[in-house]
């Protein structure tokens, strides 16, 4: 098994080489992930300008669980998708960060493809 810091290492390592591959402009920002074990958060980040776009978090959305699944994920990603939509923005790259497109990374890809965001 591995141990804490090594887990934390490889995460970084992961991030780091799927940074390497994404980045995002004004026109077409980098729709960024950030999962903890209770929350969820999604920025979209135009990283020429090195500024956030748009940010939102399961927290604004005032659900009812304490923790977000993968409901709340897909409400998260369609909501993000409607923001972006009144901004102006029909298209990002999708930044997985270090998470397995899988699960409640997933939710939210498909909830803002449903919204009609394109990736």
């Amino acid at each position: 098994m591995l141990s804490n810091q090594k887990t934390r290492e490889l995460r970084i390592r992961r991030k780091n080489r799927v940074r390497a591959k994404v980045g995002g402009t004004a026109s077409c920002p980098r729709f960024s992930i950030f999962r903890s074990n209770a929350h969820l958060y999604i920025q979209l980040v135009d990283d020429e300008a090195g500024k956030t776009i748009l940010g939102i978090s399961d927290k604004d959305l005032k659900l009812k669980s304490g923790r977000a699944g993968i409901n709340d994920a897909k409400t998260l990603g369609k909501e993000i998708a409607k923001k972006a939509k009144e901004k102006g923005i029909e298209r990002v790259v999708f930044d997985r960060s270090s998470y397995a497109y899988h699960g409640r990374v997933k939710a939210i890809a498909d909830g803002a493809r449903e919204e009609g965001l394109k990736f």
